[in-house]
């Protein structure tokens, strides 16, 4: 299993210096589309806590939580780094449907599921879809604060 050992926003920005620029790349999009939501280094969540495990680096913050009442500081928007692609995730819904499927097919991804997609070089993507897709998921976070809480809950 491919694994970013990174023990902060500078180590994992360098940790695989051909994908650097393409962090940097989207990172100036973020900023652009969702200045609100700011840049910091998620260290995952230990086992048996909520959230996944992997490292990320996140934009926004607010507190998933699980059945347990247990819960973990988790991002409104995460970036992480995969074996062969980068893997963006969006906790935030429109109508009760992950916010990423909205956008389906129209993000130049090369992949996609509910709440993520994924993508090999950051000119691959349609930078004014992506944007949309920030700016939109930064003001519904705004605007409704226990949005992405609801969509992790499953409500």
């Amino acid at each position: 299993m491919f694994r970013v050992t990174a023990d902060s926003l500078e180590a994992y920005l360098a940790f695989d210096p051909a994908r650097s620029a393409e962090l940097e790349q989207l990172h100036t999009l973020m900023r652009k589309a969702a200045p609100g939501l700011k840049r910091h280094f998620h260290a995952g969540t230990p086992a048996g806590e909520a959230g996944m495990r992997m490292t990320m680096i996140g934009y926004g913050q607010f507190r998933y939580a699980i059945k347990s009442g247990k819960s973990t500081p988790w991002p409104v928007i995460g970036v992480a780094l995969q074996k062969n692609y980068i893997s963006v995730y969006v906790a935030v819904t429109r109508g009760g449907k992950p916010l990423v499927s909205c956008y389906a097919g129209k993000l130049g991804e090369l992949r996609s599921g509910g709440n993520n997609f994924s993508f090999v070089a950051f000119d691959d993507l349609k930078a004014p879809a992506v944007t949309a897709l920030f700016t939109e998921a930064a003001d519904i976070f705004k605007a409704d604060k226990e949005n992405p809480v609801r969509y992790m809950q499953g409500d």
